[in-house]
């Protein structure tokens, strides 16, 4: 997690170096601070209310067809319901203003909300591939034109609902868990379809449980990135896009800086960024223009939006006890 700066506090006499010894640069409002739109929160509410209401018809007509795909996609579906609930929970939870107990506000539920989906729809997809073997061991008969029809309505379902979420997946984590939720759940029922549909033509029944493992392989393929991402982001690790060099190395270009030490970059939620470093110079004119061209370019070239930057002199740094690397 970020450091706290007064845990080094350096003494101040009253030379003109050590008054800028301690310059820090803050910023904040930047345009880096990116919530989910508030459009995305009726495509929470509508998505929520599609799938809830297609878990129920689908489990239903699971047990009538006795399809071990539709009631596994039901239940994957029910996870996804969860997790569209929590996502759009952590969505309004991240734009809460900071407190005297959570300074940053609670901007990290959404990674969390963004990790526990990954984990859901892993957990739910390994019960659908778990069923799916048991019922190609000792399969059962099935009803192929109730597993089509209502295969395709989840097509449907699915489907739209992912639309409302393609916008914001490439820029929040947590959306990007809610619109794969959905891209999957669209491609399980598309296989499910056609399970249906093959079943209608030829009578193999085993071809319900094969199309769901085909397609449980298929979601856990595309459910590891998310699921590296938000456990990289719980973790503070650089969050994906950014270059940790490319930011050193623009720090050390800078005018007059002669060192960078005890640089942090970290997200602050799914679609936030933020970072600490130190900065030695020996001429501190100009301190204050040069801390706003920095938390300017920041944002501009890394989309950084939420930068401290401390400036000390040669002599301060020295004394500085988070300048060895390997101390955090």
């Amino acid at each position: 997690m970020p450091h706290d700066h007064a845990d080094h506090q350096h003494a101040h006499g009253h030379d003109h170096a050590q008054e800028h010894a301690h310059q820090h640069g803050h910023s904040h409002g930047l345009g880096g601070h990116h919530h989910a739109p508030a459009s995305f929160g009726r495509a929470f509410a509508v998505g929520v209310a599609l799938n809830a209401a297609y878990v129920l018809i689908e489990a239903f007509w699971g047990v009538a067809g006795h399809s071990v795909a539709l009631l596994a996609d039901a239940g994957h579906n029910l996870g996804d319901v969860i997790g569209l609930l929590g996502a759009w929970l952590a969505a309004r939870l991240s734009t809460r203003a900071p407190s005297e107990q959570y300074t940053y506000g609670l901007r990290r539920s959404s990674v969390l909300a963004a990790l526990v989906n990954a984990v859901i729809l892993l957990v739910v997809t390994g019960a659908i591939a778990w069923e799916a073997v048991q019922r190609l061991i000792e399969p059962e008969p099935t009803g192929g034109l109730t597993i089509m029809i209502v295969a395709l309505a989840g097509i449907a379902v699915n489907g739209i609902t992912a639309a409302m979420f393609m916008s914001g997946r490439k820029t929040d984590l947590n959306i990007r868990a809610a619109f794969m939720h959905m891209a999957a759940d669209a491609s399980l029922a598309l296989g499910v379809a056609v399970a249906g549909g093959v079943i209608m033509a030829t009578g193999w029944v085993r071809i319900d449980p094969a199309v769901s493992l085909v397609i449980s392989v298929v979601i856990v393929i595309g459910t590891w990135s998310l699921l590296r991402d938000s456990v990289n982001l719980s973790l503070d690790a650089v969050p994906p896009g950014i270059d940790q060099n490319a930011v050193d190395r623009y720090l050390h270009a800078l005018p007059g800086v002669l060192e960078v030490h005890d640089l942090h970059v970290w997200g602050m939620s799914t679609t936030e960024t933020a970072l600490t470093a130190h900065l030695v110079r020996e001429d501190h004119s100009g301190d204050a223009d040069l801390l706003q061209r920095i938390t300017q370019e920041l944002h501009e070239r890394f989309n950084i939006g939420h930068a401290t930057v401390q400036l000390e002199t040669p002599a301060t740094a020295g004394n500085c006890t988070l300048r060895p690397d390997h101390v955090v």
